[in-house]
């Protein structure tokens, strides 16, 4: 089956949009030559790759790795149908949260950051950030102008992606902080947050602060909740990577003393 040839019309208006405006300006002369419609494809793949680049740049992504390394036969309970169907964006369209619920070291990161990257590859504007750097960015602005600009950072993109909220404790102004974030893109823009701890246990996390109960509200409603259980995967790692050392070194000694023989 042949590509129907673009209309005049048509590479016209891609040329327009691509804001080649000398090219506009000769159309008369230039358009119907055979070259234009390659110079359009090039210039269109040439932004399509820096725009991309500057995302994935601003998404603050970090190295991780891909979701075919995850090894769902290590949680005690996770929803492995509920997980992929994240990767199909529904909430996006929704402007629903996610909430990633479980211990640490049972891939809550690792399925956020791919989330993070599979989003920005969609075209869609991510930004990947802890809970403690956010809140604490947040907090140094010295006025509320400057707070102002910068709850920008954190409200402007497609898809907001907390980590590691409840690995610390935070005092009433920046509970204050993660509530505004929330409230900004209540309805509006999604947020995907992880978090070792369950909302009865938000408390602890702020403790003395009085929105915390309005803040959990919020950030549920019309949110899909996905609990993973189990041991830590990292700390599963770091064993089999001392075991492995030390068989290691166990071999090399035997091989040290059979030299000596």
């Amino acid at each position: 089956m042949t590509t129907p040839t673009p209309t005049n019309e048509a590479l016209q208006n891609r040329a327009r949009r691509l804001g080649l405006h000398g090219l506009i300006a000769n159309w008369s002369e230039l358009g119907e030559q055979d070259w234009v419609e390659h110079l359009l494809q090039i210039e269109e793949a040439e932004r399509q790759r820096r725009s991309l680049e500057a995302r994935l740049k601003k998404a603050h992504l970090g190295r991780f790795k891909p979701m075919a390394d995850f090894d769902w036969s290590w949680p005690t309970k996770v929803d492995r149908e509920a997980i992929e169907d994240l990767f199909a964006f529904d909430f996006l369209g929704d402007a629903a949260n996610v909430v990633l619920l479980g211990p640490n070291g049972t891939g809550k990161t690792m399925i956020g950051r791919n989330l993070a990257h599979r989003a920005v590859l969609r075209g869609e504007t991510v930004l990947f950030t802890t809970a403690s750097e956010m809140l604490n960015d947040l907090a140094a602005q010295d006025s509320g102008a400057a707070l102002t600009r910068r709850l920008k950072r954190y409200t402007q993109p497609t898809l907001l992606l907390v980590d590691e909220v409840g690995y610390l404790s935070y005092g009433a102004r920046h509970a204050d902080l993660l509530f505004e974030v929330v409230t900004r893109r209540y309805e509006h823009r999604s947020i995907v947050l992880s978090t070792n701890k369950a909302f009865a246990e938000w408390n602890e996390v702020f403790p003395n602060a009085a929105c915390v109960v309005t803040l959990v509200d919020r950030l549920v409603h019309r949110a899909e909740i996905i609990s993973i259980e189990g041991e830590s995967y990292r700390l599963k790692e770091a064993q089999e990577r001392a075991a492995q050392k030390a068989a290691a070194r166990k071999s090399k000694r035997r091989a040290a003393r059979k030299e000596k023989r």
